[in-house]
């Protein structure tokens, strides 16, 4: 199980904030904690992740439109929401969004469609990408002493149930990835 942390880990986290991923960084964070990812590594892949998969929202948005979107209504809703959230304050909205839960994936939709410009969009993002990789990995880091109190001792735990608790987490991120993808394309 280690050595699939070790090999694996970055690229989970990077796919993980690719989507949305408080809850990958977070146990980023927990695995750099226990010495199988370093927590610069962590931060690292985090920060791509979440940069790369902000643009593409932003950049797809832009491309395809608005009408794109309003074919999909459960988007078009949430699209909307983030818009009001965003009012005339777009600058802060682009460094904040990561931080609200239900915002994330559907905030570089509502910015792109606003017609914000794609340079000043890319450098907020990066900034915002690095102090939110920072923010939650560290937080992840830090509060795994916390964790590890009310686990008990991590390492005393069997590996089958780590492999459980990791194949369960799998299959619940792809499944909510699917049933979100399935719902945005109105299917």
């Amino acid at each position: 199980m280690e050595a699939l942390i070790q090999q694996y880990g970055y690229l989970f986290v990077l796919a993980g904030t690719f989507f949305e991923g408080e809850t990958v960084l977070v146990l980023g964070g927990f695995a750099a904690h226990q010495g199988h990812l370093s927590l610069q590594g962590v931060i690292l892949a985090a920060f791509v992740g979440s940069f790369v998969g902000d643009q593409t929202w932003f950049y797809l948005s832009r491309r395809f439109g608005a009408g794109w979107i309003a074919r999909r209504p459960i988007l078009a809703a949430r699209v909307a929401a983030a818009a009001a959230r965003m009012g005339r304050h777009t600058d802060v909205f682009v460094l904040t969004f990561r931080f609200f839960y239900g915002v994330r994936s559907v905030a570089p939709v509502a910015i792109a469609l606003s017609g914000y410009p794609y340079m000043r969009f890319m450098a907020l993002n990066a900034i915002a990408a690095a102090i939110w990789a920072v923010a939650v990995g560290s937080a992840g880091y830090l509060f795994s002493d916390a964790i590890e109190r009310v686990l008990g001792d991590v390492k005393s735990i069997q590996i089958d149930i780590l492999i459980g608790l990791a194949l369960a987490a799998f299959v619940f991120f792809v499944t909510r990835w699917l049933w979100r993808r399935h719902r945005i394309s109105g299917g």
